[in-house]
């Protein structure tokens, strides 16, 4: 219970109405400004490089590679070895792989061969503990945030069976538009 009479109490609540609505009136007359997101994503938008947006895969892309080299890997092969690290480190069940056993003609050793890699992205907390786990470096998060779609079934992704080519904005892989400090990539209104 507080000391304040009853008066004293009505006084503290008109105060804080008063500093409240100061706040409010002086943020009235400040000029606003609105990202034209739609319009002006292809030269006005921003996107952090760190930003989590989709999974992908990691293609080879250098010959002498020793990791590719030693598995047999060429240039535009995957580096996923379906070791299911990322599977297992998944706190939700995100990823789905099937794999099966194959002899490789070559060298005569056993390993897994990579069935189906599903990514359902309609799920996905973006942690990025599925990265953390690979131990092969066989995936990593784009910042490809785009991905509205009317169906979630269209959410689930086979990566093993898509050539990852950028998100539908210019130089989004690069962060996008560049970003100048203190300046928005805005409309004023």
């Amino acid at each position: 219970m507080s000391n304040q009479s009853y008066f004293g109490e009505i006084g503290s609540a008109m105060k804080t109405l008063a500093t409240g609505l100061k706040t409010t009136w002086r943020e009235y007359f400040v000029k606003k400004s609105t990202e034209q997101y739609p319009e002006n994503r292809k030269t006005t938008l921003h996107v952090s490089p760190r930003h989590r947006g989709r999974l992908v895969f990691k293609r080879v892309e250098d010959p002498e590679d020793p990791q590719a080299v030693k598995r047999g890997l060429k240039v535009g092969d995957y580096k996923c070895t379906a070791c299911t690290m990322c599977e297992k480190a998944c706190p939700n069940g995100t990823i789905k792989i099937t794999a099966h056993m194959e002899t490789n003609p070559e060298t005569g050793k056993k390993g897994k061969k990579l069935d189906d890699y599903q990514y359902d992205l309609g799920d996905c907390m973006f942690c990025q503990l599925c990265v953390n786990a690979c131990n092969f470096d066989a995936i990593e998060f784009t910042n490809d945030f785009e991905q509205a779609v009317f169906d979630r079934s269209k959410l689930v992704l086979h990566l093993d069976k898509e050539v990852y080519q950028g998100g539908s904005l210019p130089n989004l892989i690069n962060g996008g538009a560049p970003l100048t400090i203190g300046k928005f990539n805005t409309k004023t209104k």
